[in-house]
């Protein structure tokens, strides 16, 4: 096969293939944009008909992929693939995936067991994993949750990684009690300082009045007694609570004379001589 042969056989594919190639690259173009766009406008609508912004959210999330998915497949047959034997070969493909990335169709059966069982809903505060990650639910989509942090930090966990651990939902009631701890010295007035922590409580404009701020003494440590107090607020301000008890209660302390003891050592010098 010589040259020309060559040249005329590329040239008879690229006007075969170039219009197809160029139709299906425009077809995916608009069909994304247009699934966007779709999407913008069907998510409230869901939002609105199931009355749940997390059921919804989710939701739009599984309709989004498969509108994709079903877009993939109109590309594909424009190339003269057989969609059936394509469905065929992306679904093993899938579960290939799915085994060396550790379980995708797990996460989506996750993503449906936090809509069933609802631990949480969108704009809740949580902690997941015992302490390892704390924000507030910003969505729950098929694949993952996205948690928005208190440092405007964006935290992506896969939803199998969050039924897989404990899950503390600070919002859940809606009111909520902060746990708070104030070591005193052995030799502060201890009556004194449990008034102190009572009365910031008060003025504080978070707190509620019922329940009502109690204080009592948690522990006699090795160098402190140790007063807890849990002041009751509304979930939205349960850091606000803690931020303004935390500085209120050191400057009253400091302020009346309340020490809060630190680590000591005592060092015994022994002469040999």
């Amino acid at each position: 096969m010589n040259i020309e042969e060559i040249t005329a056989q590329i040239t008879d594919m690229v006007i075969e293939y170039a219009p197809k190639f160029a139709l299906a690259i425009i077809t995916l173009v608009v069909g994304m944009w247009v699934i966007k766009r779709l999407m913008k406008w069907v998510e409230p609508k869901i939002n609105k008909s199931t009355k749940d912004e997390t059921l919804g959210t989710f939701i739009s999330s599984i309709l989004g992929t498969l509108l994709k998915m079903m877009l993939l497949l109109s590309v594909a047959s424009m190339f003269g693939i057989d969609t059936t034997s394509f469905i065929a070969i992306f679904g093993a493909l899938m579960v290939g995936i799915d085994m060396a990335l550790n379980g995708i169709i797990g996460h989506i059966a996750s993503g449906v067991m936090l809509m069933i069982f609802k631990p949480f809903k969108v704009g809740d505060l949580v902690v997941i994993g015992g302490g390892q990650t704390t924000g507030t639910v910003d969505a729950i989509n098929a694949f993952n949750n996205i948690l928005a942090t208190l440092d405007n930090k964006r935290i992506i966990i896969a939803n199998g990684n969050v039924t897989g651990n404990d899950i503390t939902n600070i919002s859940g009631q809606g009111i909520v009690g902060v746990e708070l701890t104030y070591g005193i010295a052995y030799s502060a007035d201890m009556e004194k300082a449990k008034n102190i922590i009572k009365s910031v409580g008060d003025e504080c404009p978070y707190v509620l009045n019922d329940p009502i701020q109690g204080v009592v003494v948690a522990n006699l440590g090795d160098s402190s007694v140790d007063l807890a107090t849990r002041p009751f607020c509304m979930s939205e301000h349960y850091w606000d609570t803690m931020f303004y008890m935390q500085e209120n209660v050191k400057k009253q302390f400091d302020e009346n004379g309340i020490n809060i003891p630190f680590p000591n050592m005592e060092v015994h010098m022994i002469n040999k001589n």
